[in-house]
């Protein structure tokens, strides 16, 4: 029939994708960010738990689901994916240095 085939080969592998790749990444990235600003200014925090510094956000944080609300919820998930995405970006960063270095 005269459907193409789409070769994975030649869409796939080490094309440059150019500005337009960066530019979705970080918008992403600034998204992300201020999905987690609005989420930190409309969750409401149990009153046992008001946490002041980095580290009590995270212990306070499995709290947040206790009153039911979705900001609270997605408050619960954007704190805790947040570290494991910018870990996966910093192994991204650093497996194209390493493989820089080596060619």
């Amino acid at each position: 029939m005269g459907v193409p085939t789409i070769r994975t080969g030649k869409y796939h592998g080490k094309a440059d994708l150019g500005l337009s790749r960066y530019l979705a990444l970080y918008l992403a990235q600034a998204g992300w960010i201020l999905l987690g600003v609005y989420l930190l200014n409309n969750a409401y925090w149990p009153s046992s738990c008001q946490p002041t510094g980095a580290v009590e956000f995270v212990t306070c944080s499995i709290r947040l689901p206790e009153s039911r609300n979705w900001v609270e919820a997605a408050l619960l998930t954007w704190l805790w994916s947040t570290p494991i995405l910018v870990l996966l970006d910093l192994s991204r960063r650093y497996s194209a240095l390493v493989a820089r270095r080596t060619r």
